[in-house]
C-alpha cells in the first residue's frame, strides 16, 4: 500500500496529525503574511518581535521557517535602503564638491579684490606720505631747493592798489610747486602735518593732493570763501577723517579733554605769516539743510557786528564736549577745523580755535 504524502510549505510529515499541525501553523503564516505589508521594514520589524516574544503559536518548524522568511525581508528592505543610501551619499557628496569649489572660486574673487582693494589703499597712503613728506622738507628747508624755480607771484593781494604781500621763505617753492597753497597746518602727536590748499571751489581737493594727482585721501583746504589776504575773522579748514589717520582723522582725539590739556595749541602759518591758535571749542554738528533755521558753523567767516561775532561764539560754547575757559573777543581772529563724524547722517567734528601771540 502506497504512503500519502503530507507536504506543506515544501516541507514533509510523516503522519496525518503532524500534518494537520503544520496546515494549522500555514494559516496563520498565510494570514500574517496578508496583513503585514512585506515591503514595510516597520511592520516586518513589529512581526519579528512578535514572533520571537511567542505571540503566535507554532507547532511545526514552519514557524521558526516563517521568522527567517521575515528575516529575509528585513534584510532585503535594508540592502535596498543601504544602496539607496549610498546612492544619495554619492550625489550629495557630488554636491558638496560642488558647493565647494564654487565657495572657493568666490572666496578667492573676494580675497583678490580685498588684495586690489588694499595694494591701491596701500599705494595711495605710501604715496600720499611719501609727498608730503617731501614738501615738508621743502619747507623746511627752503634753501636746498632755492633756485630751483623762479620766484613765486603770490595769488593773493589786499586790493588792486596794494603791493602784493611778502610771501614767507619756507613757503616760496611750495608756491611754485602749487600756486593754490595758502597755507600750512600741524598738530603735534597726531598725522596733522600738511599743506592747506583753497580754490574757487570746495570739491576739487576733496580727492586731488597739492601735486593736482587723484588721491582719495585729499588735502586739507580752506573754504572757498575765506581770505587770507583780507584777513577774514574766521579760518575754516577742511578734510577728510581717514581711518588710516591722514588729513583730519587724528582731529576727534580732542574729544577728550585730557588730549586737549596736552595739546591746547594748533599751528597754522598762512603763505604771508606764522600762526599759533588756542583751541576754544570741540563739539559735533552736522551739515543742515538751506531751509533749516540753525547754527552753522561752517557759514561763519565773517561778522557783521560785535553782537553777531558773540551770538556765534555763544552758539559753539553750548555745543562744546567740555570747557577749555577760553574766550575771545570781537576782532580776534579765528581757526575752525572741520571732518565728518559719523554719529549721525552728514555729521561734522569741529574744533575752533582762536589765533594768539607766539610764545
Amino acid at each position: 500500500m502506497a504512503q500519502t504524502d503530507y507536504k506543506v510549505e515544501g516541507r514533509h510529515f510523516r503522519t496525518k496529525s503532524d500534518y494537520a499541525r503544520a496546515l494549522h501553523d500555514k494559516q496563520i503564516m498565510d494570514r500574517l503574511r496578508k496583513e503585514t505589508d512585506l515591503t514595510d521594514r516597520k511592520q516586518l520589524e513589529k512581526l519579528k518581535g512578535d514572533l520571537r516574544s511567542g505571540k503566535y503559536k507554532f507547532f511545526t518548524p514552519l514557524g521558526q521557517d516563517f521568522a527567517e522568511e521575515v528575516d529575509s525581508y528585513i534584510r532585503e528592505l535594508s540592502g535596498r535602503s543601504s544602496r539607496k543610501l549610498d546612492s544619495y551619499a554619492r550625489e550629495e557628496l557630488k554636491r558638496q564638491e560642488k558647493r565647494r569649489k564654487i565657495i572657493i572660486l568666490v572666496c578667492s574673487l573676494v580675497a583678490l579684490v580685498c588684495l586690489g582693494y588694499v595694494g591701491v589703499y596701500s599705494y595711495f597712503n605710501k604715496r600720499t606720505a611719501d609727498t608730503y613728506e617731501a614738501l615738508g622738507n621743502m619747507r623746511d628747508d627752503p634753501q636746498a631747493y632755492a633756485g630751483a624755480a623762479p620766484a613765486p607771484t603770490a595769488q593773493y593781494t589786499l586790493d588792486e592798489e596794494q603791493a602784493p604781500r611778502e610771501i614767507l621763505d619756507k613757503y616760496k617753492n611750495l608756491v611754485n610747486v602749487n600756486k593754490k597753497l595758502i597755507g600750512w597746518l600741524s598738530i603735534d602727536d597726531t598725522n596733522i602735518d600738511y599743506p592747506v590748499m583753497q580754490t574757487d571751489d570746495n570739491e576739487y581737493y576733496l580727492n586731488h593732493n597739492m601735486n593736482q594727482e587723484y588721491d582719495k585721501n585729499g588735502s586739507i583746504f580752506m573754504d572757498k570763501d575765506c581770505d587770507i589776504a583780507k584777513p577774514s575773522m574766521n579760518f575754516i579748514l577742511y578734510g577728510h577723517h581717514m581711518r588710516s589717520g591722514m588729513m583730519f582723522g587724528d582731529l576727534d582725539d580732542y574729544e577728550k579733554k585730557s588730549f586737549w590739556e596736552e595739546h591746547p595749541y594748533i599751528e597754522f602759518d598762512t603763505i604771508y605769516e606764522e600762526g599759533t591758535w588756542q583751541v576754544m571749542y570741540v563739539f559735533r554738528s552736522k551739515v543742515y539743510s538751506q531751509e533749516e533755521i540753525v547754527f552753522k558753523y561752517y557759514q561763519f567767516i565773517d561778522a557783521n557786528s560785535e553782537q553777531e561775532f558773540e551770538s556765534n561764539l555763544q552758539e559753539m560754547a553750548a555745543m562744546s564736549l567740555y570747557d577749555t575757559g577760553v574766550t575771545a573777543e570781537y576782532g580776534d581772529q579765528l581757526l575752525t577745523l572741520s571732518t565728518c563724524d559719523y554719529e549721525e547722517a552728514n555729521g561734522r567734528f569741529v574744533v575752533v580755535a582762536k589765533k594768539v601771540a607766539k610764545e
